[in-house]
């Protein structure tokens, strides 16, 4: 892709382009959210709070394209925090061209910045584009989630 990608966190005035990718990633995951959520969301994101979730989003050509959220937190089988990978999206269009990658690549980088030696994160089983990508830059764990 010769197009110029930047990586970079979120900040206050990427609201609007937040937004839209994070209402694109909920409808693909066929589910929406509150309007109070997604302004807490936002808020936490752009937040100073030590164990509030962390956002990047990627752009091309200065457009944003892609999101990641990640937060840190304690692990009962480790002294240090882990890093967990709550959300990944990248737009329709662009799918395939190594964004997602470079997202997940900056989380690694912030993890390991942070003193972080483990990055984790969970997808649906027909998720397949998305574990395709998952399969080459991770391990699939024999975990299965369960929920409340």
């Amino acid at each position: 892709m010769s197009a110029d990608i930047t990586i970079r966190p979120v900040v206050a005035a990427d609201e609007a382009d937040w937004r839209r990718l994070w209402t694109d990633y909920l409808a693909f995951y066929e589910t929406a959210l509150d309007q109070a959520v997604l302004r807490s969301t936002f808020a936490r994101l752009v937040g100073e709070e030590p164990y509030d979730p962390c956002g990047l989003l990627a752009l091309i050509d200065g457009v944003p394209v892609g999101l990641v959220h990640y937060l840190f937190h304690r692990h009962c089988w480790r002294r240090e925090n882990v890093c967990y990978l709550q959300d990944l999206f990248v737009a329709a269009g662009i799918r395939g061209s190594g964004i997602g990658r470079r997202l997940i690549e900056a989380v690694y980088a912030a993890a390991d910045a942070g003193g972080c030696p483990s990055v984790y994160w969970v997808t649906q089983e027909t998720n397949y584009q998305g574990r395709m990508l998952y399969d080459r830059i991770g391990t699939k764990t024999p975990f299965i989630k369960y929920q409340r």
